[in-house]
């Protein structure tokens, strides 16, 4: 929550700027791209709440908490990378991909042993 409040007030930050009134999306780059970091922060949300609640129910809380950190912190890094310039996202793109795919493979994992091994 923290993290998304962070990147909303960035956002409020850059509108006022270069002044740009809600609801436009559309200005100077600078906005757009902080605009767009967080739009795309926050349409990866739900689905890292949910693949990180499961994979800490049914694989290992300790695991799952250090993997939801780090696509934490990989988030922040593609927000501020992707603040600066568009080609500074990719990296941390790809990271915090590979954290989602590993939380799903957790999830699935625990799922699997808690369903066919009682």
């Amino acid at each position: 929550v923290l993290f998304s409040a962070y990147f909303a007030m960035q956002v409020i930050y850059a509108r006022r700027k270069y002044k740009i009134s809600p609801p436009e999306t559309t200005g100077h780059p600078e906005f757009e791209r902080i605009f767009r970091a967080q739009a795309n922060c926050s349409e990866y949300f739900p689905i890292f709440i949910s693949v990180l609640w499961v994979a800490g129910i049914f694989f290992h809380q300790g695991v799952t908490a250090a993997c939801g950190l780090l696509y934490l912190y990989t988030r922040l890094k593609y927000f501020q990378g992707y603040a600066v310039a568009a080609q500074g996202r990719l990296g941390p793109l790809y990271a915090s991909a590979w954290l989602l795919w590993l939380l799903l493979g957790l999830a699935l994992a625990g799922l699997l042993a808690h369903f066919l091994w009682p």
